[in-house]
């Protein structure tokens, strides 16, 4: 590198890393309460939760008798790093190694944004993304499974064994990040990755296993969770109690749900939802033809997508994972996400105001909190919508139309004819 380009590389980044490092200060600033966000304290979470599981955690074990303890295995790992700043107090390591996630999904893709074919909007879209959420985004664990996604996605082009080994860390992690191998191309690509991850996810739980006891007990507390509040499902009951239902909302599992009549079977609902969208996944997957270089990261940002927005649960630091892999689209110049990624955003800046702003509203059942949550609920749906459109335009639809429309060859002293989907 030339030192003129040197120069115009640091003049290029200087405003993104200048509104980087400005908006982490003012969330730094919250979460070490210096600057105070209304509503509920949301760092609660790691003084007293994360904080609790740390001390069971060191006694070699995992928290076999807490029922907020709804994580796979390699969480242990998320929850135990505030060991590595000793010097700190258990909240401040976690807020300081949170940040330095935050910086390392941004410098990669500011990375990847200056290469061929690439495009600085993914990280902006982070930089956004990060502080309209607030400091939830630095009061949970979710950032770090985000940071290991991102690496994931921006390697896995290049090396798809790389993708696998990481999907399969951050499915022990936090579970979502498997679904980052729903459009690795077919071929070596895939039998690469799905066998790298396959490989590394055995591996880790036997690992895992043998290093506490306790190592599933996050799938029975997790079967047994109803319907939160902020879920899409729980719009029913928000609308219904001012018609007469009669349940109520208490904390249940760790968040805050409703409990009552038919809250079963909504629960179940949704988790028919969820199958019925995995069901279209696997549809697409089989039908693709298509697969771009866009594709691994469209089709990762597009499941998850459907996997948060049929949850049962749609807790605000999901839209951390939701920022990240659409900031990875976005680093794509020819993804066409773009139009979902800024829904996602939008979806983002209303769940600040969701909670913590107003989230008693929220639990009211209010005007307020209902409007908030058909906004941002909404948002995500539609995207959603828009994002299965786009995936499924650009890897079946739009590569059948030019198949369909090569020429075919000419039989003997007759012209060639352009075959189209009519046929004529």
């Amino acid at each position: 590198m030339t030192g003129a380009t040197a120069r115009s590389t640091l003049t290029a980044l200087r405003l993104p890393l200048g509104i980087w490092v400005l908006t982490r200060a003012l969330l730094l600033l919250c979460v070490f309460r210096v600057v105070v966000i209304p509503g509920p304290d949301v760092t609660s979470d790691i003084s007293v939760i994360y904080q609790g599981w740390y001390e069971v955690l060191k006694t070699g074990t995992y928290p076999l008798n807490d029922v907020t303890w709804q994580y796979p295995p390699a969480a242990a790992l998320a929850v135990l790093s505030p060991g590595l700043l000793p010097f700190l107090d258990y909240p401040s390591a976690f807020f300081l190694l949170a940040f330095a996630a935050d910086a390392v999904v941004c410098g990669l893709l500011m990375y990847a944004g200056r290469r061929p074919g690439r495009s600085p909007r993914g990280a902006w879209l982070w930089i956004a993304g990060v502080p309209l959420l607030g400091p939830t985004a630095y009061a949970r664990y979710d950032l770090m499974v985000t940071a290991v996604a991102v690496a994931a996605l921006l390697a896995g082009l290049r090396r798809p064994g790389v993708l696998g080994a990481l999907a399969a860390f951050g499915a022990m992690l936090k579970v979502w990040p498997a679904l980052l191998l729903a459009g690795t191309p077919r071929g070596r690509a895939t039998l690469r990755s799905w066998s790298a991850a396959a490989g590394v996810g055995v591996a880790l739980l036997l690992v895992f296993s043998a290093w506490m006891p306790g190592a599933y007990a996050f799938l029975t507390f997790q079967r047994d969770r109803g319907t939160e509040v902020e879920s899409l499902g729980s719009l029913v009951f928000h609308v219904a109690r001012h018609f007469g239902w009669d349940g109520q909302v208490l904390l249940n599992y760790g968040s805050v749900e409703f409990l009552g009549p038919y809250v079963p079977q909504v629960s179940t609902a949704a988790m028919a939802l969820t199958v019925a969208v995995f069901g279209w996944l696997l549809v697409w997957r089989i039908r693709a033809r298509g697969f771009t270089s866009t594709t691994p990261a469209d089709a990762a940002f597009t499941a998850v997508l459907l996997f948060t927005v049929t949850s049962r649960v749609i807790s605000p630091q999901y839209m951390i994972w939701l920022v990240g892999l659409a900031a990875v689209c976005l680093a794509y110049r020819s993804s066409g996400m773009r139009r979902p990624a800024h829904l996602v955003l939008a979806a983002t800046a209303v769940t600040q105001f969701e909670f913590p702003v107003w989230f008693s509203h929220v639990v009211d059942s209010d005007p307020l909190g209902v409007a908030l949550l058909l906004l941002r609920n909404g948002l995500l749906v539609w995207a959603s919508v828009a994002a299965c459109r786009v995936l499924w335009r650009q890897t079946v639809t739009e590569p059948r139309l030019g198949a369909a429309t090569v020429p075919a060859p000419a039989r003997a002293g007759q012209p060639a004819r352009d075959k189209t989907l009519l046929g004529s």
